[in-house]
């Protein structure tokens, strides 16, 4: 009879919270709860992740828990720092309490860089896609100030708007006016190379990747749902470039 079922409940759970909230694929949450229960003595656990919540047991006849997912983002040195607790559980190396005290520890990390770091980021992204995507680099300064002002004005809308994919159509359309605006002053010369290469950190390609491997692994509720949000996302973005194409 194994010991403290509650407690290798709670460790599993709250690794598969961790992870999914920080952008992991979902046969990746499954495969990870699965191997430290297993690691902890139990048999035959039972785990199913979806986007939206975690449903975890660790029998066929054990009652079951029950994880909801309100917030994902990116953070992938979490995901990493997971999986490494994950190894050493199965090595042996950590006991129930070490386990439990150092996902909560990663729990709390907050590694997102500033809003600024991320903004020149941007910047400097939508310039090389620019010029990545045969543009002249007469284009580049045009389009390194587009995708800033395209991505603040995203991050900024994110902060007031709870309305999910509203804040990418917005800040399409900020990019459409401005990258518009620096033609008509010929401050540039190709409209669609500065616009394409600007939406590019908007772009959802993470959710485009774990949506295609989950499909791959055999998670289609969760593939067709990651799917479905990268489709509303990039049609969100698109959406606001043709309402500016529309009126110039």
């Amino acid at each position: 009879m194994v010991d403290n079922k509650n407690e290798i409940i709670k460790v599993c759970l709250l690794a598969g919270k961790v992870m999914l909230q920080s952008g992991a694929e979902t046969y990746r949450v499954e495969d990870t709860m699965v191997r430290i229960a297993a690691s902890f003595g139990i048999d035959n656990p039972q785990s199913y992740v979806t986007p939206t919540g975690i449903i975890f047991s660790i029998s066929e006849t054990e009652s079951t828990k029950f994880v909801r997912i309100l917030e994902r983002s990116t953070d992938l040195h979490k995901v990493t720092e997971v999986n490494s607790i994950s190894r050493r559980i199965s090595s042996k190396e950590l006991s129930l309490e070490e386990a439990s005290r150092l996902l909560k520890e990663v729990d709390q990390l907050k590694h997102v860089y500033p809003t600024y770091i991320q903004i020149l980021a941007a910047s400097i992204v939508s310039g090389c896609f620019t010029i990545m995507f045969q543009g002249g680099w007469v284009d580049f300064i045009p389009s390194v100030i587009v995708g800033g002002v395209g991505f603040s004005a995203m991050v900024y809308f994110h902060k007031i708007v709870e309305i999910r994919f509203f804040a990418e159509f917005l800040a399409s359309i900020f990019i459409g006016l401005l990258a518009y605006l620096f033609i008509d002053i010929r401050f540039g010369l190709e409209l669609d190379k500065i616009i394409i290469g600007a939406v590019m950190p908007l772009v959802p390609g993470l959710l485009i990747t774990n949506a295609v491997r989950d499909l791959m692994a055999g998670h289609l509720v969760s593939g067709l749902s990651k799917g479905a949000e990268a489709f509303l996302t990039a049609f969100a973005i698109g959406a606001g470039i043709a309402v500016v194409f529309a009126f110039i």
